[in-house]
């Protein structure tokens, strides 16, 4: 069994083991998972980051601490990969690793952590892929700090992804257009999101694939808080909507005239007098038929 296919296999037993609650068994997986030394076509082909990447925010804290360290991990090795390929000009610092302050030659502390300066296309000493139109030059620009924003990543990968994204968008619509400008300040916009960091800790590592992060929707690329306030607010709407009417509830116990079928869902009203049997009305799940009893 090829490594690619033994993650694969470890990949559908976490999820099954998410699915049961096995919560163990899941801690036990992610010993297995941290062997694995990822690549970019590791992620994609087994698609284990991205399976991984889900639990970051899950309910247990062990799953949820586990997950992160496992992605921290195979980012690194990603960016690792980078300097074996001759990136000279990659950085020392590894990304969203805690900071050590450090003395500086006046004895003031410092920190190494790549966020303390923003990094440019200038600051980074990368050169733009030449597109023959200044304005696509400069949204790959854009990108590369947006994608930059308190990264460790080597500007190798950084600026690849860059490109590939706006060469993605480029194609996509055909023109240096409004809607290509559109789509692109979009993207730029939720890559710098510093309350945001997984989005591009996942399209910089490969874990999302720029195909894939180019047809991301808004709310796909929002943050897991965000996602999570957003389903918190819908559920809330939808009690508040139910909660104004009468509740309702599923039965077999009618049968329904049309269709003949028993699934079906009533709630029952107060109708007539209050010393009157409660009207009960009655909705077929199966055409849509409605009656009353």
């Amino acid at each position: 069994m090829s490594t690619h296919e033994q993650a694969v296999k470890h990949r559908k037993s976490v999820q099954k083991a998410v699915e049961n609650n096995d919560i163990p068994a899941v801690l036990d997986l992610f010993k297995h998972l941290n062997h694995y030394k990822a690549s970019e076509e590791f992620l994609r082909k087994t698609e284990i980051g991205l399976c991984i990447g889900k639990l970051r925010n899950h309910t247990d804290p062990n799953v949820a601490s586990g997950a992160k360290a496992l992605v921290r991990k195979w980012k690194m090795d990603v960016i690792a990969a980078g300097h074996t390929k001759g990136q000279d000009k990659a950085k020392t610092e590894l990304p969203n690793t805690p900071s050590t302050p450090i003395a500086s030659s006046n004895g003031t502390p410092t920190s190494d952590k790549p966020s303390v300066k923003e990094r440019t296309v200038a600051s980074d000493g990368v050169t733009i892929p030449s597109r023959g139109d200044k304005t696509r030059e400069k949204c790959t620009e854009m990108l590369y700090s947006s994608l930059a924003t308190n990264s460790g990543a080597d500007p190798g990968l950084l600026m690849k992804r860059a490109g590939a994204i706006e060469n993605t968008v480029y194609t996509s619509i055909g023109a240096v257009n409004p809607a290509y400008k559109a789509k692109i300040r979009s993207f730029y916009l939720n890559l710098r999101d510093k309350s945001n960091p997984g989005l591009r800790e996942a399209v910089t590592s490969g874990e999302i694939p720029v195909q894939k992060f180019c047809s991301m929707s808004k709310q796909d690329m929002a943050s897991e808080e965000r996602k999570a306030q957003d389903r918190k607010i819908q559920q809330e709407n939808l009690f508040k909507a139910r909660g104004a009417g009468p509740a309702v509830a599923e039965t077999d116990q009618f049968k329904c005239g049309r269709c003949k079928s028993r699934k079906c869902t009533y709630y029952q009203m107060q109708t007539r007098s209050a010393d009157e049997p409660m009207t009960t009305f009655v909705t077929c799940t199966n055409c849509e038929n409605r009656w009353k009893s």
